[in-house]
Formats: structure tokens, C-alpha cells, sequence
């Protein structure tokens, strides 16, 4: 009951400070949010009217307590006139989005880091091995920003296989995942390798060889399971990065997702919605925290024992 305690007391605490440092630095943004809206054409009744009603010659604590207020009752709403759009409403739409370009990008990081990471480290000092680690600097020197572009002028316009963006097709996935995904998978293939190379000097691995068990069972059976669990570490700490990347990467293919939400509503200074946006993804960061948590608890029965 404590550790849970725990958890949801630093969820609570992560959020609150996520959406105040936000809220410092929506008021360090250089210009007028009226002149954004209205234009600096104005007149200054307007100017004055919208001013209250946005509550920006408040001071920040009140700002902060009303969007506490109105988020606990669900019932946020836009910044921007016409002031009726549900924040929680726009974002129920668009998080399942984002949440489909984790997991793809997620799916496709495993798949190529966990073949590459075993066979690199089954083969140490090979060619596969070289190539392998070849792979993974290139992987993480390439920045997601020009690796979208990149499999744009590809596979969409040169090959003409898949689209360019947007999310009317399945296909459509393809690209956006495959970016956030690559760039993933290199970083965890080097992990897998060194993880695995360590694990299969232990004794228990030398005990399984000697009792005649085939290299390929002593990996799958006994060095891979411990092999993975600092493995699962970084991936929930890449993860977060993941959804991070997801913003440019949401831009870059236009693709309807968080991400372009949020970078919406910067453009449209539309402060509730940049709030919400960040909570969102705060919340999201803590949740694959506390699954990576269970996960490792499920692959170590250590773990478990201490708990």
C-alpha cells in the first residue's frame, strides 16, 4: 500500500510541476498573446474585453488554481474565442493517435534491436558485429528531424510506396513509426550486445554450457532472461524520450497526434490546451515508468522477493 502511495504522490507532484514550469514559460514568451489572436489592428475595447476573459493580468497562482479547478471537473476549455472547446475532448481524439505511433515505433525498435543485439553478441569481433555497431552509431547520430524527410524522399516520392502523411490509410503509420522506431532500436541493440556479453560470462551461463546445452538454448533459456532486465531500464527512460520525438516527428508527416496538438495550440497561444498538452504527456511518462517497474518485477523474481 506505501510503495503505491508513493507512486501516486509522485505522479501528483510531477504533473503540478510539469504545468508550472510550462506555465512560467508561456509567460516568457516573447509578444502579446491579444496581438496573436486579435491582430494589432484591435480595437483597444476588444483588447481589454479578451484580456479579462483569459485572465492574463492575473496573477499566476490564481491562473494555475483555475486550471486545477476546471481540470478536476473536466471541464476545461479553450483559451482562444470562442472559448467552447472542450480541451479534454480534442485531446481524447488525439491521444489514441500518438498512443498507436508509440507502440508501432516501439514494436519495430524490438524487432530490430533484439536479433541484431544476440547476434552481435554471439559473435563478438565478427563482421556481423561490426556491422551491428555500424548500424547503432548511425542510428543515434542521424537526428529524427532529417531522418523524416529522408524516407519521405524515398519511399513516398521516389519509390512511391507509401504516403506522405496524414492518417487516412493504415500505410500511413509506416513512416512516422519507422523514424521514431530506428532511431530506438540502434540505441537498444547496443544495449541488448553489451548487456548479453556480460550476462553470458556469469557462472550459471558456464554451468549451462557444461552440462551440454547448445549455445543457442544457453542464450535463449539462460543468459537473454537476465541479459534484458537493465535493458528494460532504458527502455522505459527511452520511452519517454520517444514521446518527446513523437512532437517533431507528428509535425513532420502531419501526422494527427499529440504532438501536432500541441504545437497547434503554441502557434494559437491557446494556453489551457498547451497545459493540458503537457499534463497529458507527463502523466504518460510516469504510467510507462510504473509499467517498466512491473515489468522488471515479472522478469526477476528478486525483485519480487523484496517487495
Amino acid at each position: 500500500m506505501r510503495p503505491l502511495l508513493h507512486k501516486t504522490a509522485g505522479t501528483l507532484l510531477a504533473a503540478l510541476g510539469a504545468v508550472f514550469l510550462v506555465s512560467i514559460f508561456l509567460d516568457l514568451v516573447p509578444g502579446d498573446p491579444i496581438d496573436a489572436i486579435l491582430g494589432e489592428q484591435a480595437q483597444e475595447a476588444d483588447r481589454a474585453e479578451l484580456r479579462a476573459a483569459l485572465h492574463l493580468d492575473d496573477p499566476l497562482a490564481m491562473r494555475l488554481w483555475s486550471f486545477a479547478r476546471d481540470t478536476a471537473r473536466l471541464e476545461l476549455r479553450s483559451s482562444v474565442p470562442p472559448f467552447q472547446e472542450r480541451v479534454f475532448d480534442t485531446i481524447g481524439r488525439a491521444a489514441p493517435n500518438t498512443a498507436l505511433l508509440a507502440g508501432a515505433s516501439l514494436l519495430v525498435a524490438i524487432l530490430v534491436a533484439l536479433p541484431l543485439g544476440v547476434v552481435a553478441a554471439a559473435r563478438p569481433g565478427s563482421r556481423l558485429d561490426a556491422a551491428a555497431s555500424a548500424f547503432a552509431v548511425l542510428g543515434v547520430a542521424i537526428p529524427r528531424i532529417w531522418l523524416g524527410p529522408l524516407l519521405i524522399l524515398v519511399f513516398a516520392i521516389g519509390l512511391d510506396w507509401l504516403p506522405v502523411s496524414g492518417l487516412e490509410e493504415p500505410a500511413g503509420l509506416v513512416l512516422p513509426a519507422l523514424t521514431l522506431g530506428l532511431a530506438l532500436s540502434a540505441f537498444l541493440a547496443r544495449m541488448i550486445r553489451a548487456s548479453l556479453l556480460d550476462a553470458t560470462g556469469e557462472d550459471y551461463v558456464r554451468t549451462a554450457r557444461a552440462k551440454g546445452l547448445s549455445e543457442a538454448r544457453v542464450i535463449a533459456k539462460h543468459a537473454l532472461r537476465n541479459a534484458l532486465l537493465p535493458v528494460l531500464t532504458v527502455l522505459g527512460l527511452q520511452l519517454g524520450a520517444l514521446l518527446g520525438g513523437a512532437v517533431i516527428t507528428e509535425k513532420v508527416f502531419n501526422y494527427p497526434g499529440m504532438g501536432s496538438l500541441l504545437l497547434q495550440a503554441i502557434d494559437r497561444r491557446d494556453y489551457n490546451m498547451v497545459r493540458a498538452c503537457v499534463l497529458a504527456f507527463t502523466l504518460a511518462y510516469v504510467a510507462v515508468n510504473l509499467l517498466t517497474d512491473l515489468a522488471y518485477a515479472a522478469a526477476d523474481p528478486r525483485v519480487r522477493r523484496r517487495r
